[in-house]
C-alpha cells in the first residue's frame, strides 16, 4: 500500500500496488486520477514501488538478537531469559523471547498458557502473527513446549539448509522489536545449531559450581564450531549465577572466572528466595520482589546490555 498525492489539489490517494501491477506491468508509466478533483497525471510504478521499499527498509528496527545458552542444566538460563527480557521491556525496549526449551518454562514463568509458539512458525501451521504472544507491556513471547520435539526432527531430516529454519521463519519478525532473546535448553541438537546461526550475541549463564564451569570450557569449543561457518555471531557476556556470599566456594569459581574471561564478566546474580518463588506466582522478579538483591544485579544486566546507565533507575 503507498499513498499518491494529487500535484493539482494535494488530495492523498491510498494505492494497492497488488491491483496496479494485474493491470500495468513495471517499467511503463500508468495515468492515475484524482477522485477529488479529477485530474489526470503520469505516475511511475518502478520509482513507486522503489520508494516504498527504501521507506520500508528506513522504518525497520535494527534489531539485537542474543541467546542464553550452555550445554549444562541448571544454571539459570530460563530465569536469566525471562528477567532479562522483563527488564529490557521495563526499559521500553521493544522485547521478544523465544522459549527453544520442550520444557516451555518461559511461559509458566510469565504465568501465561498461549495457543501456539516456536513450533506453529517452524511448521509453517499459522501465521507469524498468530505465532507471538503478548505477554507483558513491550514483551512478546513465543512460547516453546512439548511439540517442539517433533520439529528437531523434521530439521534433522532436512537434507540442505537445516541450519538455516529458524532464521528463515524468523524473517518477518525479528525487524520488529529492538531484542530478540533466545533461551535455549541443555544439551547439543539441531536447533540450537539453529538458534546459533539465527544470533548474532551470546549470553552464558554459570552456575558458580565446578561441573557450570567445565561445561563452560566445552560450550566455548561447541562455539568456536560454530563460528568457522558463521564469523557473526560472538559471545558477548559471561553472567555468573547463584552467587552466595555465605559460602566460599561460589566466590572462588568467580575468582577463576573472573580471571579466565575477564572481558566477558557481568555482575553475578546473588541468590535470593525470592527468585525461585516468582515463578511460583508467574511473575518475573521485578513484579514478585523489585527490592531483592537477585532485581538488582537482573536491572545492573541490563544496564550492560543496553550500555545504559540510567536504565531502570
Amino acid at each position: 500500500m503507498a499513498i499518491l498525492i494529487c500535484p493539482k489539489c494535494a488530495k492523498k490517494h491510498k494505492v494497492n500496488f497488488d491491483t496496479v501491477k494485474e493491470n500495468a506491468p513495471l517499467g511503463k508509466k500508468i495515468a492515475a486520477r484524482c477522485k477529488s478533483c479529477g485530474h489526470k497525471f503520469p505516475v511511475e510504478l518502478d520509482k513507486l514501488i522503489n520508494q516504498e521499499k527504501e521507506k520500508s527498509e528506513e522504518t525497520k528496527i535494527n534489531t539485537r538478537k542474543i541467546c542464553i545458552t550452555l550445554s549444562k542444566g541448571g544454571v539459570g538460563k530460563t530465569t536469566t531469559s525471562v528477567n532479562l527480557s522483563a527488564g529490557l521491556a521495563l526499559a521500553g525496549y521493544k522485547v521478544l523471547l523465544i522459549d527453544t526449551d520442550t520444557q516451555g518454562q518461559s511461559s509458566y514463568i510469565l504465568g501465561k498458557k498461549p495457543r501456539a509458539g516456536l513450533t506453529e512458525l517452524l511448521t509453517k501451521e499459522l501465521s507469524p502473527e498468530e505465532c507471538v504472544f503478548r505477554a507483558r507491556k513491550n514483551l512478546w513471547l513465543l512460547a516453546g513446549g512439548k511439540s517442539l520435539a517433533g520439529v528437531k526432527r523434521i530439521i534433522d531430516r532436512k537434507s540442505f539448509g537445516a541450519e538455516w529454519t529458524l532464521s528463515e521463519a524468523m524473517k518477518d519478525l525479528d525487524h520488529r522489536y529492538d531484542f530478540v532473546i533466545i533461551d535455549i535448553a541443555p544439551g547439543w541438537d539441531q536447533l540450537i545449531v539453529n538458534v546459533l546461526f539465527y544470533a548474532t550475541e551470546v549470553l552464558v549463564p554459570v552456575a558458580l559450581e565446578v561441573m557450570p564451569l567445565q561445561g563452560l570450557a566445552e560450550f566455548m569449543k561447541s562455539l568456536g564450531s560454530i563460528q568457522k561457518y558463521r564469523k557473526e555471531v560472538v559471545l558477548k557476556y559471561i553472567v555468573p549465577t547463584f552467587m552466595d556470599a555465605r559460602i566460599k566456594g561460589p566466590e572462588t569459581i568467580y575468582s577463576q572466572l573472573k580471571k579466565l574471561y575477564p572481558e566477558y564478566m557481568c555482575t553475578p546474580i546473588r541468590y535470593s528466595e525470592s527468585l525461585s518463588e516468582s515463578p511460583s506466582y508467574g511473575k518475573s522478579v521485578f513484579e514478585f520482589a523489585p527490592g531483592c538483591t537477585a532485581a538488582a544485579d537482573y536491572k545492573e544486566l541490563v544496564r550492560k546490555v543496553t550500555l545504559d546507565e540510567s536504565a531502570l533507575l
